[in-house]
């Protein structure tokens, strides 16, 4: 027996976990072969958030490199106000749908029967003329037609209670004299 420790003592069966071994230490560098660089570093953006901890890839796509911002020919350009994706022009609104809808609210503040029926004859005639143009407005032609259709039976209401009214007053009222 020597009087020198171990340098590995085996530990007992049971009282300690066994230990993984270390990991190999890499290769150190040769001569003969030049240092191969990493991925390079690119500084983050201004306003963005640092990459993500839990092992994220942190070099840019392998596919390309973006295009450079404000570029207008890197995704085309965008398209002219107002002009839709492709589709040219917009429709115009039919003129008779915007007057079916103003004339037939109109009926109800200012002119109570003949705001109803301009709304309801223009709203008729504006849906016609949707049937075969292209233009926009139908929600207009319609909500001024069915405006314009309750203005009129409001107002036949009115003038069949007015009537009511003033018969119910003459007739109570017909036999009465003032004498003094």
């Amino acid at each position: 027996m020597s009087d020198t420790p171990p340098q590995n003592p085996a530990p007992e069966p049971g009282a300690y976990p066994p230990v993984p071994p270390a990991p190999a230490a890499p290769p150190a560098p040769s001569a003969q072969q030049p240092a191969q660089p990493g991925p390079a570093a690119y500084p983050p953006p201004q306003g963005s958030y640092p990459p993500p901890a839990y092992g994220a890839p942190t070099e840019p796509p392998a596919y390309g490199s973006a295009p450079a911002y404000g570029s207008p020919s890197a995704y085309g350009a965008a398209p002219a106000y107002g002009a839709g994706y492709g589709y040219g022009a917009p429709a115009k609104t039919n003129t008779l749908a915007i007057v079916s809808l103003i004339a037939s609210i109109s009926a109800f503040v200012i002119l109570p029967l003949i705001g109803s029926i301009v709304g309801v004859i223009t709203g008729h005639m504006s849906l016609s003329q949707l049937k075969n143009s292209g233009e926009q407005g139908r929600g207009m032609a319609l909500a001024g037609t069915i405006v314009g259709w309750v203005g009129v039976g409001f107002a036949v209401l009115g003038i069949i209670a007015a009537i009511l009214f003033f018969s119910f007053f003459v007739a109570t009222y017909q036999g009465y004299t003032y004498s003094s």
